[in-house]
C-alpha cells in the first residue's frame, strides 16, 4: 500500500495543511515518501507524525521496547527512521487489563505482515489514553481506527457488527 496521494493524506492537508501545513503534516509527508509498502505504512506514519509532534498519548518509544521501536521505523521508513527521536519520557499508567488486551490482539491477528505485532503494542498503548482510541493513536479519524482493525484484525473487526466504539 503506497501512502503517497492517499486519501489519509489528502484528508491531513485539507484538516492541517492549508498555505503553512502543521509540522505533524510536513513529517506525516515526509515518512510517505518513504514509506516501503508495507499494510500499515500509512497507519503507522500517521501515528509517528501526531506522536512526534506532541499529539495523542503514546509514551516514550511509542510504548514497544526501543529495539522494536527503531525496527518498526526502518521497516516502515528506511533512512527516514533515524530522524525519529524517543519522545516523551512520562509513560501512562498500565491498565490491567492490558495482558487480556494483547493476547486477544494477537490470537485474532491477520499473520499477513510483520507490523501486526508493532500494530498490536500501538494499540495497547492508545488505550490508556482518556480520549477516543483513533486520537489517542494519533489516527485522523474513526474509520481510519475501523480500517486499520480490519486490516490486521479481520475476526476481531468482523465481530463488531454495530460498529461500536473500540475503546470504552
Amino acid at each position: 500500500m503506497m501512502i503517497r496521494g492517499s486519501a489519509t493524506l489528502d484528508r491531513s492537508a485539507a484538516l492541517f495543511g492549508g498555505a503553512y501545513p502543521s509540522a505533524r503534516v510536513v513529517l506525516f509527508r515526509k515518512l510517505a515518501a518513504a514509506v516501503r509498502g508495507d499494510v500499515n505504512d500509512e497507519f503507522i506514519a500517521g501515528m509517528v507524525a501526531t506522536w512526534a509532534t506532541g499529539g495523542g498519548v503514546l509514551p516514550r518509544w511509542m510504548g514497544l521496547p526501543p529495539a522494536l521501536f527503531r525496527e518498526m521505523l526502518t521497516l516502515h521508513f528506511g533512512r527516514t527512521a533515524g530522524e525519529i527521536g524517543a519522545g516523551r519520557a512520562a509513560a501512562p499508567d498500565p491498565l490491567e487489563e492490558l495482558q487480556d488486551l494483547r493476547d486477544l490482539l494477537l490470537r485474532h491477528r491477520s499473520g499477513r505482515t510483520r507490523s501486526e505485532r508493532w500494530v498490536v503494542e500501538l494499540i495497547c498503548a492508545g488505550c490508556s489514553g482518556y480520549d477516543h482510541l483513533w486520537s489517542d493513536l494519533g489516527l485522523m479519524s474513526r474509520p481510519e481506527l475501523t480500517r486499520l482493525m480490519r486490516l490486521n484484525f479481520p475476526r476481531l473487526a468482523a465481530r463488531n457488527t454495530g460498529n461500536m466504539r473500540w475503546k470504552r
